[in-house]
This record gives C-alpha cells, structure tokens and sequence, in this order.
C-alpha cells in the first residue's frame, strides 16, 4: 500500500532531512507544492486534506494554522513537528520509546518532541516512574547543541561569523521545551534548563547533574544504569552506553547524520553524585529522524525503515 505524504514547510531545514530519509522508498509519495503555492493558503488546504499523512515543519503558529485547515471528516493524520501541541490535549507525544509503541501506531495527531526534550525525557522519565528519581526534585538540565537546529537565521550568523565559540541563550529560563520535559517526566517543579549553541553543524549532548547524598530515596548509579538498559532493551534506536575509554567526551563538527540516541550514566567515585547524559544528533532522534519514526509505525511500516542508526 503507497500512502501520500505532504510535508508543510518542506523547505526548512527539518523538511529537507525527512525528504532525504523518505527517498527511495516506494510505500511513499510527496505531495508536492512549487515555490508559487507553497505559502498559498488554498494550494495548502488542498494538499492537506488530499494526504495521508501531513508532516508540519513550520513555527508555531503556523502549525496551529495548517491543522484548523484540516477538515473535520478528513482522514489526513499529522506529525507537528513544532512545539505548537507537545502537551495540548488529544495529541500523542511522538516518543515511542517512552509514551509506548501503539499509542503513536494508532494515533491521529502526534506532536513530534523537542531536541534537548529527546534527551532530558529519556534519561529522567523512566527513572522517575520506577521511583529511582524523586518527581519533586528541583532538577537541572545542561546541554549544548549545534547550530542547525535554530533554522536559517542562526545557520547563518554561525557560517558567517567563524568568531562565534558559544552561544548561551534561553537566559530568562523560559526556553519552550521546558513544558514538555516537566509534563512528560510527571516533575512537580520545571526544570531549570540552560541550552547554548556550539560551532557545530549538528550534534547535541544533554546532562542532567544529580547530587544523589542530597536526594532521599534516589537510587544508586548502578540501579539506575541497570533500570535503564533494561527499559530501552528492545529499542534499535536508544541504547545505554559506557563512559568512552579515553574518558572524554567528544561533538565533531563534521559529524555524520544519525537517527540514534545514546544514554549514559556516569557516576563519580563513590556513588555520591552522578551525570546523567544523552547524546543525540539535533536533526535526527532530535527532529527529522523522529518524525520518520513515528511515521513508520503509523504507517505500518519498519519502525527504523529509512532511519540512519
């Protein structure tokens, strides 16, 4: 069965990335739009309506937009790629890892989760469920991501200014992902969360720092590495994984696209403190690679068919 696919605001950066994991694969064709209709809202509703599946690679607002274009009766089901609907009621978070594998199958809107999102979410979650976390800790969250993931006005400031070494933003502590990684790890308090941006095209690394002789009733290092190697078991996609043996951990500016996400836990001596990290690519488990994902297990298809792991 060939199911149609329309990707809104398919020219972005996110959009460009699912075409390239969609090509060649004969169980999908694009509904295309020349660049004369692309932003014409009659030539949009009508290719919303005639897909299967719309993907929506558009700020917010717009996003809100393409879905009240969608008729009632239609059958169009969607992927929100924005953070317009992570925790708007009757949309499935597109986590299958975390939310579940049927819950996204089945789904007829499915918002697609934020990049350090990914990360935080798949290192506190589970932990938090099996009570290994308290869910009232004042959490933090510490990552640095490359530049791709701001759209073409930051993919541009960074390859014209080769000066830019760091990038801290969200200063004010009211970064748009917060709201999901509080909803979605069942925390009483958000997060603070301090995101920068490296000279790097792709590649992000997520931490969460836990002074465990502080928390009570958190659990040990081991329990925790142990809870999580069983809980992503069956995934091809996440995987718990050592320190790497140089003792260093390492993003490459030339780094080559990737649909995985690696976890680790990295405790100090005695078992006092400890790094929770996730290491990711922005585009990938992060956007694009996501998107596909849940697409294919909407569709019926492979869950990794098309993904780069």
């Amino acid at each position: 069965m060939t199911h149609s696919i329309f990707i809104d605001g398919g020219a972005g950066t996110t959009g460009l990335e699912i075409v390239d994991r969609l090509s060649g694969r004969p169980e999908f064709t694009l509904i295309k739009l020349d660049d004369a209709r692309r932003k014409d809202p009659a030539a949009r509703r009508e290719a919303l309506n005639e897909a299967d599946f719309a993907i929506l690679c558009l700020p917010d607002d717009a996003a809100k937009e393409a879905v009240a274009m969608i008729d009632k009766a239609s059958e169009t089901r969607v992927i929100d790629a924005s953070t317009a609907h992570r925790v708007a009621p009757g949309w499935v978070y597109g986590f299958p890892e975390v939310i579940g594998h049927e819950a996204v199958a089945t789904a007829m809107r499915v918002s697609n989760p934020g990049c350090y999102s990914t990360g935080f979410i798949a290192l506190v979650a589970p932990l938090v469920r099996a009570g290994l976390l308290p869910a009232d800790w004042p959490y933090c969250c510490n990552a640095v991501s490359g530049y791709s993931g701001g759209g073409k006005a930051l993919i541009a400031r960074f390859e014209e200014d080769r000066d830019i070494a760091w990038r801290g933003y969200a200063l004010a502590l009211g970064h748009k992902h917060v709201p999901e990684m509080q909803e979605r790890c069942g925390l009483t308090h958000a997060p603070v969360f301090t995101p920068a941006v490296i000279p790097a095209h792709r590649g992000m690394v997520v931490e969460v720092p836990l002074p465990l002789a502080a928390m009570s009733g958190a659990g040990t290092p081991e329990a925790m590495r142990e809870w999580l190697a069983n809980f992503y078991s069956s995934s091809p996609v996440v995987h718990v994984v050592d320190a790497p043996d140089s003792g260093e951990l390492v993003l490459r500016s030339t780094a080559e696209p990737s649909d995985r996400l690696d976890l680790m836990v990295l405790p100090n001596a005695d078992g006092t403190q400890v790094r929770l990290v996730a290491v990711l690519d922005n585009l990938g488990k992060g956007a694009s690679g996501a998107a596909v994902q849940s697409l294919n297990l909407m569709a019926g298809c492979a869950e990794t068919a098309g993904l780069q792991l």
